[in-house]
C-alpha cells in the first residue's frame, strides 16, 4: 500500500452560527467558484454548535478576520492511502485503515483529524508531527509526498532529525460520552458540471434553513435529531453528507449514491469540545469497527467527532462494541485563536 502526503496545507476553523451572514459571500465563492479562489481543498460541515471549515491556504485567504471566526493554531497536512495501482482506497473504509494508520499514530501520540468523503478518506496530521508520522508508518507503507502534483518518494533517512526513537507514556485517559441521534444519513456525490442545478437548494439549506425546530435541536444535546450537513469540494470531487429529510429537498436525479442506497446512523463523540491535542479518539472508535469488519465514515469537526455506520444491524453491532457508550482517549486541551 502507498501513503500519499498531499500538497494541501489546511487550516481548521470554527464559524459561529450567528456570524454566518458575514461569510455568506466568501463561502458562496468557495462553494461555486473555486477557480476564482484557486482553493483545491474545501470542506464545510454544519453541526448544532457551529460550522467547521477545513480549507487550504488559498481558501483561508478568502475568510476575513472577525469575532465569529476561530482558527486552530496548527497547520494540517493531508494524507490518503492508495493501492500500488494508484487507486484511492474507497470511503467507508476508515475502519479498514485503522490498524495500519490511525492506531499506530495514536500509539506514538500523534493527533489526527479524519475527513471521509464519498470518494476516499483523508487523514489530517499537524505539520509539526510529520517526521513522527513518516517513521511510524514507513514499515507498513511506501510513502510519497506530492511536489508540483507529482508523487516523490520520501527519503526516510532525510526526515529522521529530531525523531524520538522511544515515545514517552501519555497522560491518563479521558472518557468521552457519545450520542446517537435519530437522523438517518446518506452519503452522496454529484457531477461538478451539475452543481449549478442544485445551487439554489444548497444555498437555502446552508444559509437560510434555520427554522425553530432546527434551532431547538441545536440548543438541546439530548435532542433525538441534530442538524448536520457536510459538503466538500476537494480536487474537483464533490461529497455531501445529509440526513434523509434534507435529501428530499434536492432533485433526486442529480445526486448519486451507492447502488444499495443504504442510510447511515451516526455516533457523535464528545460531551465537551475535544480540542486538537488529544491522541486516540479516532483509533478508539475505528479500531473496534475494524475488528468487527464494519465499514464506517468518520468526520472530525472543530468541537466533536462523528462516525457513521450503515444499516440497523451494523448500528446495533456498533453500539455493542463501544462499551457503555463511552470512548477513552488521551486528555488534551483546546488551542484556538480568534482572528
Amino acid at each position: 500500500m502507498e501513503l500519499h502526503i498531499l500538497e494541501h496545507r489546511v487550516r481548521v476553523l470554527s464559524l459561529a452560527r450567528q456570524g454566518l451572514w458575514l461569510y455568506t459571500h466568501p463561502l458562496i465563492k468557495l462553494l461555486f467558484l473555486p477557480h476564482r479562489s484557486r482553493c483545491k481543498f474545501f470542506s464545510l460541515t454544519e453541526t448544532p454548535e457551529d460550522y467547521t471549515l477545513m480549507v487550504d491556504e488559498e481558501g483561508f485567504k478568502e475568510l476575513p478576520p472577525s469575532e465569529f471566526l476561530q482558527v486552530a493554531d496548527a497547520t494540517w497536512l493531508v494524507m490518503n492511502v492508495s493501492s500500488h495501482s494508484g487507486a484511492a482506497v474507497q470511503a467507508a473504509g476508515v475502519s479498514k485503515i485503522a490498524r495500519s494508520v490511525i492506531t499506530p499514530l495514536a500509539e506514538h501520540h500523534v493527533s489526527v483529524l479524519m475527513l471521509s468523503t464519498y470518494q476516499t478518506d483523508f487523514i489530517l496530521v499537524r505539520e509539526q508531527d510529520l517526521s513522527v508520522v513518516i517513521h511510524t508508518l514507513a514499515q507498513e507503507f511506501d510513502i510519497y509526498r506530492e511536489v508540483g502534483g507529482e508523487p516523490v518518494p520520501v527519503d526516510i533517512d532525510d526526515s529522521s532529525n529530531g525523531f524520538p526513537r522511544t515515545q514517552p507514556a501519555g497522560p491518563s485517559p479521558t472518557v468521552h460520552p457519545i450520542q446517537s441521534p435519530q437522523n438517518r444519513f446518506c452519503v452522496l456525490t454529484l457531477d461538478p458540471e451539475t452543481l449549478p442545478a442544485i445551487a439554489t437548494t444548497l444555498i437555502d439549506v446552508l444559509f437560510y434553513s434555520h427554522s425553530a425546530t432546527k434551532e431547538a435541536a441545536s440548543s438541546s444535546p439530548e435532542s433525538s435529531s441534530i442538524p448536520f450537513f457536510a459538503f466538500s469540494l476537494i480536487e474537483g470531487y464533490i461529497s455531501i453528507v445529509m440526513d434523509s429529510e434534507t435529501q428530499k429537498k434536492f432533485p433526486s436525479n442529480l445526486l448519486l449514491t451507492s447502488s444499495s442506497g443504504e442510510l447511515w446512523r451516526m455516533v457523535r463523540i464528545g460531551g465537551q469540545p475535544l480540542g486538537f491535542d488529544e491522541c486516540g479518539i479516532v483509533a478508539q472508535i475505528a479500531g473496534p469497527l475494524a475488528a468487527a469488519d464494519i465499514s464506517a465514515y468518520y468526520i472530525s469537526t472543530f468541537n466533536f467527532d462523528h462516525a457513521l455506520a450503515h444499516s440497523m444491524e451494523r448500528m446495533t453491532c456498533f453500539q455493542q462494541i463501544i462499551p457503555t457508550t463511552y470512548c477513552s482517549a488521551t486528555s488534551r486541551s483546546l488551542e484556538t485563536a480568534h482572528v
